[in-house]
């Protein structure tokens, strides 16, 4: 799969380190980065759960793995390879896990996020920074409203109150060390985060999270009592906020500095639908899946919201970010990742991303245009090895 004319190229032979590479995420866009082009370094703990996305990829990159809360080895990593742009997802990335760990979830992702920011401000190869938060950033009052980023941030649990000071770090290191008003006089990075809705995609087993809970039990043939059953959130294919990101990161690398600020990355609104809702469309994909379709919530359950939806306007107009599947593709293309693995052990990883881009190039979205040098090109159309056509 040729695909390194993608963000007009930006990404080929680049050095691009990223923290947090053996997680969900993390694993996705380290196989994408690697089939930009790109020279890839991750920094990480060990895959928490089994089994491990990450080892099932076998990407050809460096894995180094360690702890973001150790500064020392987080420096000489970042030091040793240095990198062209940095992007960290490096977090305790759950919600009710915070109440059990606020210590661990509080240090890993504030002062994680204060070294990483302290390794990259000490090199001199970085180019460009993009700090991965999350949606739950904002102070959330549980209104029927869509997060802008101009919003305050805050945070009710320990997780969301982390992400909201991860925000304030993310400014404050902006605007004293990387300030744009003296780009390309006293510094030359970039630095932007982004915000992200409900991620969904094969090969995330975390727990407490509703699509690896429903797959877990359809593959023992278990019933599922669903969690907070209409509590909405923005859903998305795993793909659509990556996209964002390397579209941000393309942005920065080309040394515009009007890009380096904070990023809602969601769906359309037609696609911020409830839990339940999520379940129902998911068991139309495999018939194993079952469910209580009603779940009360005892009185000792820890507080999530039960809405949560962002404003991706300013990602759509000023980044011409859009996304490609809706929700409903989004369910499939997850299911079928897990019914693979599943039933014949295999993984689709790269074939999802082969038919995402492939949907992409078909709407013209602006980071599939082929760059300037190579535009002579457009027509070629090379067959990958399972016969899809795929665009150069």
């Amino acid at each position: 799969m040729k695909i390194n004319h993608l963000f007009k190229g930006i990404y080929s032979g680049k050095k691009v380190f990223i923290t947090g590479h053996t997680g969900f995420k993390g694993s996705w866009l380290s196989l994408w980065l690697s089939l930009l082009g790109a020279d890839v370094t991750g920094f990480s703990l060990k895959p928490e759960y089994a089994p491990d996305h990450f080892s099932l990829l076998n990407i050809k990159m460096t894995s180094i793995i360690g702890d973001i809360r150790n500064k020392e080895i987080l420096f000489d990593a970042i030091h040793a390879f240095n990198p062209d742009i940095v992007f960290h997802l490096a977090a305790q990335p759950l919600v009710r896990k915070s109440y059990n760990i606020p210590h661990e979830t509080f240090e890993t992702n504030i002062m994680g996020t204060v070294y990483m920011l302290e390794a990259c401000r000490n090199s001199k190869s970085i180019k460009a920074i993009i700090n991965i938060t999350s949606d739950k950033c904002y102070e959330n009052k549980d209104l029927q409203y869509s997060f802008k980023e101009s919003d305050p941030v805050g945070g009710f649990d320990p997780y969301s109150a982390s992400k909201g000071c991860a925000e304030l770090i993310t400014s404050s290191y902006r605007n004293s060390f990387f300030n744009i008003r003296d780009y390309g006089k006293e510094h030359d990075v970039l630095l932007a985060s982004c915000r992200a809705g409900n991620v969904i995609g094969g090969g995330d087993w975390s727990e407490d999270r509703l699509i690896p809970d429903i797959v877990r039990s359809a593959s023992k043939k278990e019933i599922i009592n669903i969690r907070n059953p209409h509590a909405v959130r923005p859903w998305q294919h795993v793909l659509e906020p990556l996209s964002g990101y390397l579209l941000l990161g393309q942005k920065l690398l080309e040394g515009k500095p009007e890009f380096a600020e904070a990023w809602n990355f969601g769906p359309r609104n037609e696609d911020n639908i409830s839990v339940k809702e999520v379940a129902e469309i998911a068991k139309l994909f495999w018939d194993d899946i079952n469910y209580n379709q009603e779940t009360a919530l005892s009185n000792n359950q820890p507080h999530e919201s039960s809405y949560l939806t962002l404003d991706c306007s300013k990602a759509n107009g000023k980044l011409n970010w859009n996304e490609v599947w809706n929700i409903e593709t989004a369910i499939e293309k997850t299911i079928n990742w897990y019914k693979l693995f599943y039933s014949k052990n295999e993984i689709s990883t790269e074939n999802d991303i082969a038919d995402y881009i492939e949907e992409a190039t078909n709407k013209d979205l602006v980071w599939t245009s082929l760059p300037d040098y190579c535009s002579f090109n457009k027509t070629l159309k090379p067959i990958n090895r399972q016969g899809r056509n795929m665009p150069l």
